[in-house]
């Protein structure tokens, strides 16, 4: 269950990489300013369309993340050495993914859609704070924080699949090994029961 809700996670985080991708790699320039504003428009109109679904979208969302965290906690029920490296390390990637979650990616999502960052012109308007005091968030410098916290969350849940991929190799050569064991044992016996056989004939 735990690799199937991953693999969940990567699937939403790919259909918002054509969104992440011009505001963190593109450059802003003279000849690329109308394409990196409109990047920045997209984005922030794609995320009050998400921020205003219907409440069975996010529900059904931390469904499946409970479901991931249930399925890696019954694997490590009577753990075997394999099963305490490999899934540990794996339930531990996928906490952290869930903190980025709740800390960046949700309360962003809430910040942009709701209008609680500033546009970037307001803030340079104002001018410089006084210090001690709050200091507003442009919703620029907010997209960026989003985007890049679904990166990190990426390649975290990158992390975990290769972690399980890695126990399903251990595991696969494991039984292999055991098996060829078996089947060189079996030959032993097999040729110490011939040689028996043969003493008694004679």
């Amino acid at each position: 269950m735990g690799p199937t809700a991953t693999s969940f996670f990567l699937g939403i985080l790919f259909s918002l990489f054509p969104y992440d991708y011009p505001i963190l790699w593109t450059t802003p320039s003279p000849t690329h300013l109308n394409a990196t504003a409109s990047a920045f428009s997209a984005y922030s109109g794609h995320l009050s369309l998400l921020y205003a679904s219907p409440p069975l979208i996010p529900r059904l969302l931390h469904i499946v993340v409970a479901i991931g965290l249930l399925g890696f906690f019954l694997k490590l029920y009577r753990p075997s050495e394999s099963n305490l490296l490999f899934d540990g390390a794996s339930l531990g990637l996928y906490v952290v993914g869930i903190i980025v979650y709740v800390t960046n990616i949700a309360s962003g999502l809430k910040a942009v859609a709701e209008g609680e960052a500033a546009p970037l012109e307001e803030l340079q308007a104002r001018g410089t704070e006084a210090e001690g005091e709050l200091v507003d968030v442009s919703t620029e410098d907010g997209l960026r924080v989003l985007a890049a916290s679904n990166t990190i969350l990426a390649l975290v849940m990158v992390g975990v699949l290769v972690l399980q991929a890695g126990q399903w190799y251990a595991e696969r050569k494991e039984g292999q090994e055991v098996e060829r064991w078996r089947r060189e044992a079996g030959e032993k016996r097999k040729g110490v029961g011939a040689g028996g056989a043969g003493k008694k004939k004679i």
